[in-house]
């Protein structure tokens, strides 16, 4: 069977010393749309060095890799990469991450899930320095064609769609050349700037990456509803619910609740297609 839930789950951890800079933190700050206006106060948060604070998000991407993703050649995994989907995404972060950083990273698979028709499983990837934890970052991959084996369900996460009028909304316009700067931040899939590609994957042209909607949503709730303070953001979460492609708006509705940000994501052009859904901010 090519998912071995038991061996996988039991695996040893694999390490890794990543480093960083504030290059690395501006050039993902950029890919995310930071910068505009390029004097706004605010937006230098992001961009200049000598006043520059971390997105808890960029996480995902330190050590200018996808790290998280090495879970998926551990024993008991033998899958097929183009059955995988990014499912859902959070971090959790210890303490303000630092401009600049070195850390050991640990990966490991801490479940395997049986949806059925699929399988969802769970890389965790936890980074340290000689100060202590740093994040924890919990990416969901769906494997289709890979379920029913007889394991667990595992958490649904889905939640209710909310009624009530958003606390705020605000609007993010994606340029046509972010995904080409986002992805020098690591991940060099084609598939979000070969037009080729793209068509091949079943796109008629090369979409943003998930991860960068994930991180452009996070600082416009840190902007519109945290006073700009990254170092307030405790863990973040969403599940990845449709594609954008570069050139598009995303809509970003916010109900702001006691140490809690709820977050729906949909892209304005495409009737409010759904991007992020079960989307939670927890914030100090």
């Amino acid at each position: 069977m090519p998912i071995d839930a038991a061996r996988a789950v039991a695996a040893e951890p694999r390490t890794a010393e990543i480093t960083w800079d504030h290059k690395d933190v501006q050039l993902y700050h950029l890919g995310l749309g930071a910068g505009v206006p390029a004097t706004d106060p605010g937006e230098l948060r992001y961009s200049l060095e000598s006043r520059l604070h971390v997105l808890p998000s960029f996480a995902t991407v330190a050590g200018g890799g996808m790290g998280g993703f090495g879970g998926l050649s551990s024993p008991g995994i033998d899958i097929d990469l183009a059955a995988v989907l990014h499912g859902a995404q959070t971090v959790q972060v210890h303490r303000a991450v630092p401009v600049t950083g070195r850390a050991v990273q640990t990966s490991k698979v801490a479940a395997v899930y049986d949806k059925g028709k699929a399988a969802v499983v769970v890389l965790r990837t936890e980074a340290a320095d000689d100060d202590g934890p740093l994040w924890t970052n919990d990416a969901e991959i769906y494997v289709r064609g890979e379920g029913g084996f007889g394991g667990e369900r595992g958490p649904s996460g889905r939640q209710a769609v909310i009624a009530v009028v958003p606390d705020r909304t605000v609007e993010r316009h994606i340029r046509e050349d972010q995904a080409l700067l986002y992805r020098l931040s690591g991940d060099w899939n084609p598939l979000h700037a070969d037009p080729e590609f793209a068509v091949k994957a079943g796109f008629d042209r090369p979409i943003l990456h998930g991860l960068c909607t994930y991180g452009m949503t996070l600082k416009a709730v840190a902007d519109t509803l945290l006073d700009g303070d990254v170092t307030r953001v405790r863990s973040y979460r969403t599940r990845f619910a449709g594609v954008v492609f570069p050139g598009e708006t995303l809509r970003i509705r916010m109900w702001a609740g006691e140490g809690r940000v709820r977050v729906a994501v949909t892209v304005v052009e495409r009737d409010d297609a759904p991007v992020l859904a079960d989307t939670f901010v927890e914030h100090s």
